[in-house]
């Protein structure tokens, strides 16, 4: 179990995929003025994440060695494509306000990352959990930019009120920019708590 442990802590906090290796930004610049949104693109990374290192784990001795990455992005594919479905299917309003973002899960490093530099030489569930947790990093830092920046840019917190209806909103939080700085802050907090530990 500690192994398992072990894994969780290194990819929500010690080597978190956003804040420590610079992966998946681009969401950030572009689904994080919305809590919802945000949430519903995080949850869906994960487990394609998830899914993608069980399935690369399990037919690793199967693939090619030369063919081993265009395998790998047909099985994240395969499951961008379910998730674009359900979401369709089920959730027709954010699937249509995700746009063309839900498709360019495919183009996020931190699954290849995951299914290339874990999957490849673990077992089946360890990868899986390693998948899981990675996302759930991911969705870490995303959540805490979504939530100053829907906020601060329109007063609510998931399409929910909660700032007096007389707070003049921040046009900046609402523009791509905005994320940046975000997530500029989150790495200076971030980092600046890690350099406290160690000096410890």
């Amino acid at each position: 179990m500690s192994e398992y442990n072990k894994i969780l802590k290194e990819n929500v906090w010690y080597n978190n995929p956003v804040f420590v290796q610079i992966l998946g930004i681009c969401s950030a610049l572009a689904v994080t003025n919305n809590l919802t949104n945000t949430f519903i693109m995080t949850i869906a990374v994960s487990l394609v994440t998830a899914f993608s290192s069980l399935t690369v784990s399990i037919i690793k001795g199967l693939i090619p060695r030369k063919v081993r990455m265009i395998v790998q992005t047909l099985i994240i594919a395969f499951y961008v494509i379910i998730v674009d479905i359900v979401l369709r299917a089920y959730l027709p309003g954010i699937s249509k306000s995700l746009g063309p973002y839900v498709g360019l899960i495919i183009t996020n490093c931190i699954i290849m990352g995951r299914a290339e530099g874990f999957a490849q030489s673990n077992g089946p569930i360890v990868s899986f959990w390693d998948g899981f947790t990675s996302g759930i990093g991911y969705l870490v830092v995303l959540m805490v930019v979504a939530f100053f920046r829907e906020l601060l840019g329109f007063g609510t917190l998931f399409g929910y009120r909660v700032l007096p209806e007389g707070f003049i909103s921040w046009t900046i939080m609402l523009m791509a920019p905005s994320a940046f700085f975000m997530l500029a802050i989150f790495i200076w907090v971030a980092k600046g708590i890690m350099l406290r530990k160690e000096a410890k």
